[in-house]
């Protein structure tokens, strides 16, 4: 029987258990800008090939609290009938002990909806690998002969599929995706390691032109797995002379139909973003997000940063019919 841990490991507990409810699977602040990491259909959206980089540290001041780093490249096939997207996701996510890597490799058919080239239906299916690793050496038990802790480092290996549609035109976004599909399947033996829940993801959002100079865009981002409370992210966010986004947004968990295995007490996860983008010129752009959280774990934290970069190569001479805001 363990008789006490390290400060950092009863901080992975909380972690764990606010997780395992509100934050299952990845989800970034800045999600606008990563929309590869939570749809496929994403692929090629952009038409230039685009590398994006995130970093995420989160709840800082916490021993073992989640980190998270996303490299994600994507682009088209065919530069005239634009109509194939292909793009790779790698992720990485450290949660105290245990350590998450996965990597995907993803595929858009991309419908053209009008004469224009202006709006676009797109299908999209990843396939990929995780890979879980729990490392027994950070645990720290007083009973040093304790069985339950076992040695070494603990590693297991899964498939997985993802599968989204996305739909744009030059002012509006639409997405709907399925991640972790083959998690409930991915394990057939009682190794207890935190893995990620099939998840679904609805994503949207507006761009609404105010003058010549600022632009208004409204997004949402709606996070279910069935198991916790229902994660909503709702961010505003103004475009000044098409080069600096500032935004905010609210993040919080809503109940919206009965779970079972939801208890009928538990806190919500609920936090606050300042987020601001920068063009430095037509092709890279650079990132970050603060977060505040508004729980009861406020006090324990110091808040959580996101940096993110993108560089979008030069391959068509052709100029981009619509810009690209999403």
């Amino acid at each position: 029987m363990i008789k006490g841990v390290k400060r950092y490991l009863l901080c992975f507990l909380l972690v764990v258990s606010i997780k395992g409810f509100a934050q299952q699977g990845i989800q970034f602040s800045q999600y606008a800008f990563t929309g590869l990491t939570v749809n496929p259909a994403y692929a090629g959206y952009k038409e230039d090939w685009t590398l994006n980089m995130v970093s995420r540290l989160q709840w800082t001041g916490i021993p073992g609290a989640p980190r998270t780093a996303a490299v994600s490249i994507d682009g088209l096939t065919d530069d005239l009938v634009k109509n194939i997207g292909l793009g790779l996701v790698v992720v990485g996510d450290q949660l105290g002990p245990q350590t998450t890597s996965s990597v995907y490799a993803n595929y858009a058919y991309r419908l053209q909806l009008d004469a224009e080239d202006t709006r676009r239906l797109c299908f999209g299916i990843g396939v990929g690998a995780s890979q879980y690793s729990v490392d027994n050496s950070k645990f720290n038990a007083i009973d040093g002969t304790d069985p339950l802790l076992g040695t070494g480092t603990l590693t297991r290996i899964s498939p997985d599929f993802r599968g989204g549609i996305f739909y744009n035109s030059p002012t509006l976004y639409v997405g709907l995706s399925a991640l972790n599909i083959l998690a409930d399947a991915a394990f057939n033996d009682n190794v207890s390691v935190v893995r990620e829940t099939r998840s679904y993801y609805l994503t949207a959002g507006y761009l609404v032109p105010i003058n010549e100079s600022i632009d208004w865009k409204p997004s949402i981002l709606v996070k279910e797995d069935f198991k916790g409370p229902t994660n909503v992210d709702i961010t505003n966010s103004f475009l000044l002379g098409k080069v600096l986004w500032l935004g905010g947004s609210y993040r919080t968990g809503v109940t919206t139909i009965n779970k079972s295995a939801l208890q009928s007490n538990i806190d919500h996860y609920d936090a606050v973003a300042g987020i601001v983008q920068f063009y430095v010129n037509d092709r890279f752009r650079i990132g970050y997000s603060f977060d505040y959280n508004m729980s009861k774990l406020a006090s324990y934290q110091n808040g959580t940063h996101e940096l993110s970069i993108g560089f979008s190569f030069a391959r068509r001479k052709e100029r981009i019919l619509s810009p690209r805001y999403f």
